[in-house]
């Protein structure tokens, strides 16, 4: 199993925003994709509290690649990606790296 965790660096005031097209619209469609989502969190205390963060579980990175691709060209997603920016851009920029756990991680 391997790990993907991604940072998303908000625009000023758009991590609602966001959060609301994550809980409402994304994960319903990752669903239907068979992405699997590890955990969603913000940032509490810290110096970037306009980040979105989350991880998804990938059992190797051509199941990431064949899965995601084919996410990001589904007409359903961009369509509702493109009716949730109609003012614009949610995120500046993103990050993202792929983890592989240690032999003593608890999560494997």
């Amino acid at each position: 199993m391997i790990y993907e965790l991604r940072v998303y660096h908000c625009l000023p005031g758009k991590l609602p925003a966001v959060n609301d097209r994550f809980k409402n619209i994304t994960t319903k469609i990752w669903e239907r994709f068979g992405i699997k989502a590890v955990g969603f969190w913000t940032v509490l205390v810290g110096e970037n509290s306009a980040d979105f963060i989350y991880m998804l579980a990938w059992t190797d990175l051509a199941e990431r690649d064949r899965l995601w691709n084919a996410f990001v060209i589904d007409p359903e997603w961009k369509a509702k990606r493109a009716a949730t920016e109609v003012d614009g851009p949610l995120v500046a920029s993103f990050s993202n790296s792929f983890l592989s756990p240690t032999d003593y991680s608890p999560l494997k």
